[in-house]
């Protein structure tokens, strides 16, 4: 006689129709370097991200980190944001209220999120993720491209986004939400 153990798996076995995942499924996640996200359930798997990226996400949050009032705080990937029990997302930056985050998790919208396109997240950056952040009413959202290098930045006004900004290479752009701070696309990507 052996004995059998399983795993826990989130995904549905095959010919049985899916059903939306939770937070729950998502902490079985492996550890391995690739980041897991919900969204209204579904698993949005991402691959480690490039030296270019990281480099984006690096200046952006030194500029964040500098111009931040001490009542807020700026975090780089990976935080999760729990807008729910079926969609959980990790910005590769953000910017909440101090007090707003718990022990594990930030339970409610940032005032801020920020997205560092790269080909296997583009359209989720560009379109649900944008979406759900403003449902969710995220205050400002940008996505940088370092393809361009560009800067698109919205801010929620009367419960949806609206274009504040849109600059490339050195063009400036002067953002004010959540908080003062100036950002030149091309500055992004200096060794």
């Amino acid at each position: 006689m052996s004995l059998m153990t399983t795993m826990p798996s989130p995904f549905p076995a095959a010919g049985h129709p899916a059903t939306p995942l939770t937070r729950a499924d998502l902490d079985l996640m492996p550890d391995d370097g690739r980041r897991y996200e919900l969204i209204d359930g579904n698993l949005l798997v991402s691959p480690a991200p490039v030296p270019q990226h990281q480099r984006a996400v690096g200046a952006i949050y030194r500029l964040l980190y500098a111009a931040c009032p001490e009542d807020l705080e700026a975090f780089f990937a990976p935080v999760d944001v729990a807008l729910g029990p079926a969609t959980v997302l990790q910005p590769d930056l953000l910017v909440a209220r101090r007090d707003d985050f718990s022990e594990r998790d930030l339970p409610v919208a940032p005032l801020l999120a920020v997205e560092v396109l790269s080909p296997s997240t583009r359209r989720f950056d560009l379109m649900v993720k944008w979406s759900t952040y403003q449902d969710a009413g995220c205050a400002a959202y940008w996505v940088v491209d370092p393809d361009t290098p560009s800067l698109i930045a919205w801010e929620l006004q009367d419960g949806a986004y609206v274009q504040v900004a849109k600059v490339t290479g050195d063009e400036s752009a002067h953002l004010t939400s959540p908080f003062e701070v100036t950002v030149v696309p091309a500055n992004l990507f200096c060794r």
